[in-house]
């Protein structure tokens, strides 16, 4: 039976990872938590109320990620055969606001877990990032796989920082990794000041949605994706294994982009809930953009490396049934 060791499990989508890996597997998970920032025990409690007995495999330990996991936390956890490294800081306001904290938490918790894996020897460490290190694309644009980082705020430029340290000791020391970037996650128990929320309350209340562009009035795009379908991709990628590096060989471990169906500017996700829930959107444009260079106004991944996994729900189907299961779970949305 394997043993996955999962940083940032409290948090939004690190709770859904939790819950496909013990619907798909007989797995059992060591979740190593500081419970700061995203992550709650309350998504852990929420979980484990529809399926209690998941409980007895899951273990959960409490630890500062920024500081080393020393010999008798080590002992504890014992023997893994997975680390999937989610845990950061990725509030891109809180980075623009407070680069260094945010660079430093990033990269220490970052370079904390590596060196865990040094010793530990897992067969995969999973690196999880984000599109946002390649920077902007013009619309319809895609990054391909080990394009150039060019990242925009804060939060981005320490996930890019983090995929190169990753790099790094994969050529040095032989640390068995893999390379995740995914783009804009929705789902159940997402923070309630995430975009898709924001919109599903406004339209409740029969508010204005506003929708951020650009200056030339034009809506910025994300290819959203329900972190259940990360969760899927990533138990996909699990199987295709690792490529270690060879000695005198210029070469990279395996990258992987998990990429949404398509794009959706910001007004067609607002059209979309408001469709999904039967009721009028009323909607205001504004040029956030000139305002916040931080922020980028188009994003966009080719998935070339993993083009034998199909999402197992469609855009729709997922937004449907975060609206349902919000409507029903007002605690969560307010």
């Amino acid at each position: 039976m394997k043993r996955i060791l999962l940083t940032g499990g409290a948090g939004s989508i690190g709770i859904h990872v939790i819950a496909h890996v013990c619907h798909n597997t007989d797995w059992n998970i060591v979740l190593l938590s500081s419970f700061h920032h995203k992550g709650y025990r309350d998504r852990l409690a929420e979980l484990l109320k529809s399926h209690p007995d998941w409980k007895s495999r899951i273990t959960e330990y409490e630890h500062n990620l920024t500081c080393p996991i020393f010999p008798e936390l080590r002992d504890k956890i014992g023997k893994v055969d997975y680390i999937f490294h989610l845990a950061a800081m990725s509030d891109v306001f809180l980075s623009v606001e407070n680069p260094v904290w945010t660079i430093k938490n990033n990269i220490d918790s970052t370079l904390v877990m590596l060196e865990y894996a040094r010793e530990v020897k897992p067969e995969q460490f999973i690196y999880f990032s984000t599109d946002e290190v390649y920077g902007p694309v013009l619309k319809g644009g895609a990054h391909k796989e080990w394009s150039t980082h060019k990242p925009s705020n804060a939060y981005a430029a320490s996930k890019a920082a983090c995929e190169d340290i990753c790099y790094s000791y994969w050529r040095s020391y032989g640390v068995p990794l893999i390379i995740t970037n995914t783009m804009n996650n929705f789902g159940e128990m997402q923070s309630s000041t995430k975009y898709p929320v924001i919109i599903q309350k406004r339209i409740e209340n029969g508010e204005t949605v506003i929708i951020h562009g650009d200056p030339n009035g034009e809506a910025g795009t994300r290819f959203y994706i329900h972190s259940r379908n990360v969760a899927d991709a990533l138990l996909h990628i699990v199987k295709k294994g690792v490529h270690l590096h060879k000695t005198g060989e210029i070469d990279e471990p395996y990258k992987y982009h998990i990429v949404g169906e398509r794009a959706v500017s910001n007004l067609e996700l607002a059209q979309l809930i408001a469709g999904l829930m039967d009721k009028e959107l009323k909607y205001e444009y504004l040029d956030f953009h000139s305002a916040n260079p931080a922020h980028d106004i188009h994003y966009g991944l080719e998935n070339n490396n993993l083009m034998d996994w199909a999402q197992p729900l469609s855009l729709e189907e997922s937004l449907k049934n975060v609206i349902d299961w919000q409507t029903e779970h007002r605690e969560w949305i307010v």
